[in-house]
């Protein structure tokens, strides 16, 4: 006999999206059930963990820019509510990060981007390449320059997702299930979701927070599926000396024309990042990417050169066509959407969270989330 079990709320989808939402609901008091058949292990393994509005701003992506601004405001309250709550420490470092340029073209671009940040409030002046080293002595010499963006945090993205997954369990339901189809409800009935288990969960209202697989779950009307599509993005990792840090902060760099990330961790573990390549549901890392993301990684650093290379991850972001996330109520009562969050799911997971949750009951949300509701495709 199959296992049907109902709550308030059902949230499909255990990223770090999906996991905030369900935890700041269970702490308001809705007894929420959680569906994913590997709770944090998609986009968000993968992830850097940067939560950097100014680092990430871009004229394309201008309208964005305030929710990722209020995001990593609520982003201090969130952790420390998560680390008292899981009882361990999600990383969230205060230090800042260093925009540089390798070449005198990198240079050129880096500058026209640091003139563009100054219109989204930068308040910081060009430094010299020797002040740059000053500041990462690791660098290699022939940095031409750099700014600084001493607003920018970041976090350990696995340590979150861990804590994530201990306090769902904690304080609400998490079923490694795969959602098969979804049955409306409405007007009075509630949703119900079938996994592939046999298992029926009935939810007054369900939250799709399923990252770039959001539109396949059979029986889900039009309106529950937003026009998201993945992007593959690769991640590799090394291991470094936590007594002896190759970096103090998040580098952020041009390499002939080519961006590449270095997120250094407290475990001594250097994060570079990262490709960004459309086309289709292949995860796996093709060599030639690989090969430019370290090549230019040690071309910035060439300490990094010694250090033990111990993974490399792809994974699909999931990506609207403006590049801005889908946050809210569906035209479907009782279902809501959080995905479409692309390259900034961590940054924007507290206010997604607060969002989701308003909703949930009925509550004014972020006003900084109504530019981004479903509505917008509709």
């Amino acid at each position: 006999m199959s296992r049907r079990d109902r709550a308030d709320v059902a949230v499909v989808g255990a990223g770090v999206i999906g996991l905030g939402a369900a935890w700041r609901a269970a702490r308001r008091g809705l007894e929420v059930i959680v569906l994913d058949p590997a709770p944090g292990m998609g986009a968000s393994w993968a992830a850097a963990g940067m939560l950097a509005p100014l680092s990430e701003a871009t004229p394309r992506e201008a309208a964005l820019f305030p929710l990722a601004s209020d995001s990593l405001d609520r982003w201090p309250a969130f952790a420390a509510d998560l680390e008292a709550d899981a009882g361990a420490e999600v990383g969230l470092r205060h230090e800042g990060t260093l925009a540089i340029a390798l070449d005198d073209d990198d240079r050129r671009h880096l500058a026209d981007v640091l003139d563009r940040s100054r219109n989204f409030g930068l308040s910081s002046e060009w430094l010299a390449g020797r002040a740059c080293r000053r500041l990462e002595p690791a660098l290699h010499p022939s940095v031409r320059g750099g700014f600084e963006i001493p607003t920018d945090l970041q976090v350990d993205n696995r340590a979150v997702v861990a804590a994530l997954v201990g306090v769902v369990e904690a304080r609400a339901s998490l079923r490694r299930e795969t959602v098969v189809e979804f049955r409306p409800g409405g007007n009075g009935r509630a949703h119900r979701l079938l996994t592939a288990s046999g298992e029926v969960v009935e939810a007054d209202q369900v939250v799709l927070a399923t990252g770039a697989a959001a539109s396949p779950i059979a029986g889900a009307p039009d309106a529950c599926r937003p026009p998201v599509r993945p992007v593959r993005g690769d991640i590799a990792r090394l291991k470094g000396d936590p007594d002896e840090p190759v970096l103090s902060r998040v580098v952020r760099a041009y390499v002939e024309g080519r961006f590449v990330y270095l997120v250094p961790r407290r475990n001594g573990e250097v994060v570079v990042g990262a490709t960004s390549e459309e086309g289709g549901w292949r995860t796996a890392s093709r060599a030639g990417a690989v090969h430019d993301l370290l090549h230019d990684a040690i071309a910035i650093v060439p300490a990094l050169s010694e250090l033990e290379l111990v993974e490399v991850i792809g994974r699909l972001r999931p990506a609207t066509p403006d590049n801005a996330p889908v946050i809210g109520q569906t035209a479907l009562e009782g279902v809501l959407l959080a995905t479409g969050h692309y390259r900034h799911g961590f940054l924007l997971c507290p206010v997604t969270a607060d969002a989701v949750v308003a909703a949930l009951l009925g509550e004014p949300g972020p006003s900084s989330v109504t530019p981004f509701t479903p509505a917008r495709f509709s």
